[in-house]
């Protein structure tokens, strides 16, 4: 893996033709890539090792999934600062979601002695701070689903709502609850494998959509 990432670094200049005429993709441009899709690699590594840590150990695994969830956070909010999306508006909505959510779980664990995720299931009120962690996260789930048409982001992206908002609403049985989230771990997991041996210029985009926006504003 590290040798393919040498080689494409090593990859001249390329240019396209793009909506609003011509540009060119180099070498800072694949750097960006690399860090938004390690990122992502690292914020489901986390995700799946926490999720898993849950499933086989149960509650004896709590106090493991705080340092998890932080290295899940900082990992997304790399992304969030690497990710290439044409609305600025956007973009910055879900950097303002991801400072939301994280504001709220360092608020909730310096409050409380239990672990994070205890204390979260059993207040489900507090996903209306630490959820815009994860509306964030579907975010980019969203905009992968929108420009590459990818599957498990077309799936991802109503699963995680729903799960959120079952367990805040008290709709969804517990079993259901788990399947979700075994459903999420999966599809997070191929997700970001499938990122990290994709092409990376498709993931830059038109840079001169991007020009044209900057000039116009």
């Amino acid at each position: 893996m590290l040798n393919v990432m040498i080689s494409l670094l090593d990859k001249e200049p390329t240019s396209y033709k793009g909506e609003f005429g011509e540009f060119t993709i180099d070498k800072s441009d694949r750097i960006g890539v690399i860090i938004y899709r390690s990122g992502l690699v690292l914020a489901a590594l986390s995700f799946a090792i926490a999720s898993n840590l849950f499933f086989s150990q149960g509650e004896s695994a709590l106090p493991w999934i705080t340092p998890l969830f932080a290295l899940f956070s900082l990992s997304l909010g790399v992304s969030l600062l690497t990710i290439h999306i044409y609305m600025a508006a956007l973009h910055r909505l879900l950097q303002a979601f991801w400072i939301i959510g994280s504001i709220s779980a360092i608020a909730i664990a310096f409050q409380t002695d239990d672990p994070l995720a205890l204390y979260v299931y059993n207040h489900p009120i507090t996903l209306f701070g630490i959820g815009f962690t994860f509306a964030a996260l579907t975010g980019i789930y969203f905009k992968e689903a929108f420009c590459f048409n990818r599957l498990e982001t077309k799936v991802l992206t109503p699963l995680v709502p729903f799960l959120l908002l079952g367990h805040l609403t008290g709709l969804l049985p517990l079993n259901i609850e788990q399947a979700l989230l075994a459903l999420w771990t999966i599809g997070f997991t191929v997700f970001a494998g499938r990122k990290m041996v994709q092409a990376i210029d498709p993931d830059i985009g038109d840079k001169s959509v991007f020009k044209y926006l900057k000039e116009k504003k």
